[in-house]
């Protein structure tokens, strides 16, 4: 599948819209990752928990996202964007989301 963030792919025609496809999870924190965060805070630096809480989601999604894509028989996303929100104090939801397309 191939999937781009821009509105066309160069050298390749768009010869279908299929329309919007996404995918989307919520993940939540563990008490192991809030206690280590929490003493991170302290000294400062990345919080590699969160941040692989955080790419796993975003990994989850796409796979959600290409298989909405191929339900379609598409080829192709374009426009593809990711947006996430906190649900709720302890869980955020990561969506990415574009546009199905065929392309030759």
């Amino acid at each position: 599948m191939l999937m781009v963030t821009t509105n066309e792919i160069p050298g390749r025609e768009i010869t279908l819209v299929k329309g919007l496809v996404q995918g989307s999870t919520v993940q939540s924190k563990h008490v192991g990752r809030d206690i280590g965060a929490g003493l991170k805070t302290l000294v400062g630096g990345e919080i590699q928990g969160y941040s692989d809480l955080m790419k796993e989601a975003r990994d989850i999604a796409v796979n959600r996202l290409i298989k909405e894509a191929e339900e379609l028989d598409a080829n192709a996303i374009v426009g593809m964007r990711f947006q996430t929100s906190q649900v709720m104090n302890s869980a955020a939801e990561v969506i990415a989301y574009g546009t199905a397309v065929v392309v030759d």
